[in-house]
Formats: C-alpha cells, sequence, structure tokens
C-alpha cells in the first residue's frame, strides 16, 4: 500500500496522460516518507459506459482513490490528501478548461485486521 486508483471514461483517455499522472502520484507518495516503496501502485479503470447528469453533453469524469494500510495519524492522512488533490488539479487544469469535466478525489484508509497481501518487491528496496 497506498494504491491510487483512477476511473475514468473513456471520451478521455488521450487528454487524461494517466501515464504522466501515475508518475507524479507515485514520486509524491514516495516523498512523503510514511509509504512504502516497494507498496506503492497506480492503475486506471477505464469506463466505456457511463452517464453524467443530463446525458445531453459530452461529459466526462476521473474519479480516485487512494487506498492505504492503516497506522497513519489524520495529520499525516490530511496532509497526503491535500498534497495530492493539489497535483491532481494541476494535472487536470487544462482539460478542465477545454470541456465540461469532473474530478473527484477520497482516500480511505483499510482494516487493520482484515486486509491480506503479499509480496516480495519490499525486500528489493530495503
Amino acid at each position: 500500500m497506498p494504491h491510487f486508483i483512477a476511473e475514468c471514461t473513456e471520451n478521455i483517455r488521450e487528454e487524461a496522460k494517466l501515464p504522466e499522472l501515475f508518475s507524479k502520484v507515485n514520486q509524491a507518495l514516495a516523498n512523503t516518507g510514511i509509504f512504502p516503496l516497494g507498496g506503492i501502485r497506480s492503475r486506471a479503470i477505464w469506463l466505456d459506459t457511463w452517464q453524467m447528469a443530463d446525458g445531453k453533453q459530452d461529459y466526462a469524469f476521473v474519479h480516485m482513490t487512494l487506498k492505504i494500510g492503516s497506522g497513519r495519524s489524520l495529520e499525516e492522512r490530511q496532509k497526503t490528501g491535500e498534497l495530492l488533490f493539489a497535483l491532481i488539479k494541476e494535472h487536470f487544469s487544462a482539460l478542465m478548461e477545454q470541456r465540461y469535466f469532473a474530478i473527484s478525489f477520497t482516500m480511505e484508509e483499510l482494516d487493520p485486521i482484515l486486509n491480506y497481501k503479499q509480496n516480495n518487491i519490499h525486500a528489493l528496496f530495503k
């Protein structure tokens, strides 16, 4: 952990420039010093079917979620959330000026007990 997930409408696949966003997000998360580098992941889920508002415009959206393991203070989580949302807004600023577009971001802290995982990547960064 953390995992950054972007759910995006298909009509902005090229303009969203998600590889660039993911690079910025992963670096920002690494720079916080509170997440293990080997656990940082970003991915996209492209939506080919959606409806927004009245459906009469070529609306688009990106909803992003950051899933993190438990154990960080509210202050650390809030600082991380504000950092990422500022980065996200900057990344999508041109797209926001060009079309009807919505961005949203939320952070989810996973249950400390009911959260199962295994990997051998962490050892690479020790």
